[in-house]
Parts: C-alpha cells; sequence; structure tokens
C-alpha cells in the first residue's frame, strides 16, 4: 500500500481474523488488501507493545486514539516521519540505495508478478486506476518472460533452440 495509506489506518480498517485491511486510496477509492501472517504478527506486536509506549499517559485526541501508525509525539504517524523512519532502518540493515516506501511498494509489486500473480490483482492492489500504470510501475523479470514464451508458444521448443529444449512431438 502507499505510505499515506498506511498512515491514515484506523482500527476500524482492519480485520485481523479475516486478515484483511480496508485501505481508503487516492481520489477516496476504497480496496481490500490482504495482510500476510508475518504481517499480522508485527502488527499484533506493535498494538501490544510498541503503540502503547508512544501514547503513553497523554491526553490522545480522537484522530491519534483511531490511528494505528503513531508517530514519536503519540500522534497518527505522518508520511514524512514514515518515510524517515524505513530509511534509517534500511541503514541500520545495511541496505544501500535509496530505500523510500515506494521502493518498498514497487519491489512488493514486482515480486508478485515475478511469482505468477495476474497483473489485473496486482493492478487492484496496487490501487492504480488503469493498468498500464501497473505495466510501467512493475519490472518483470526477463527469465519469467523467457519461461512465460517457453511454456505458451507451440512453437517456442524446437530442436535447436537457444533454450536447449526440444520440440513436444
Amino acid at each position: 500500500i502507499r505510505v499515506s495509506e498506511a498512515c491514515g489506518l484506523g482500527f476500524g480498517d482492519l480485520d485481523v481474523d479475516s486478515a484483511f485491511a480496508r485501505v481508503l486510496g487516492k481520489r477516496s477509492k476504497e480496496r481490500l488488501v490482504p495482510i500476510g501472517r508475518p504481517a499480522l504478527a508485527a502488527l499484533a506486536d506493535w498494538l501490544d507493545r510498541g503503540r502503547p509506549v508512544l501514547l503513553g499517559s497523554r491526553a490522545v485526541d480522537r484522530d491519534a486514539a483511531d490511528a494505528i501508525f503513531l508517530g514519536q509525539r503519540g500522534r497518527r504517524l505522518g508520511r514524512q516521519a514514515a518515510w524517515e523512519a524505513i530509511r534509517r532502518w534500511a541503514a541500520a540493515a545495511g541496505l544501500r540505495g535509496e530505500i523510500s516506501p515506494h521502493v518498498l511498494r514497487h519491489s512488493c509489486a514486482t515480486h508478485l508478478l515475478d511469482h505468477g500473480a495476474d497483473i489485473r490483482t496486482v493492478q487492484e492492489l496496487l490501487g492504480h486506476a488503469s493498468v498500464s500504470t501497473t505495466q510501467i510501475y512493475t519490472r518483470v523479470a526477463t527469465e519469467r518472460l523467457v519461461q512465460a514464451y517457453l511454456d505458451a508458444h507451440p512453437r517456442a521448443r524446437v530442436a535447436g533452440s537457444a533454450s536447449g529444449r526440444t520440440a513436444d512431438r
């Protein structure tokens, strides 16, 4: 999801039992996004141990009381603060290069496509209005393209081909 969507999540947006989050995207468009088991475990830990520390004993406004993610002052986490936190965590993990929420989103979409997810499904998960945005946004590995060609085209597997495969006859 987009960093602004994550920052906007409230308790009413989570359905932990079915492992889905209701996300309010661009142009106030709602979509459901699955939450994986590792993310659910991290979320449970955050809600049990991390979030209460940031709330502390201070008076909490209504927005912060509903917010899943809080900043250092116990208020709803902002987009820039989330971006900075991700940069710090990436540096602490020894990751090089420019790491941002968008890079993580891009990586997730690319991994989904590389492992066989349908582009329309990825489009829906990302909240893109147009599939062309998803196509531009994601990089499909060359190996996956070659494999799809070899698997699907009837004349792709001929004797002496570059793939080394022989024709299925």
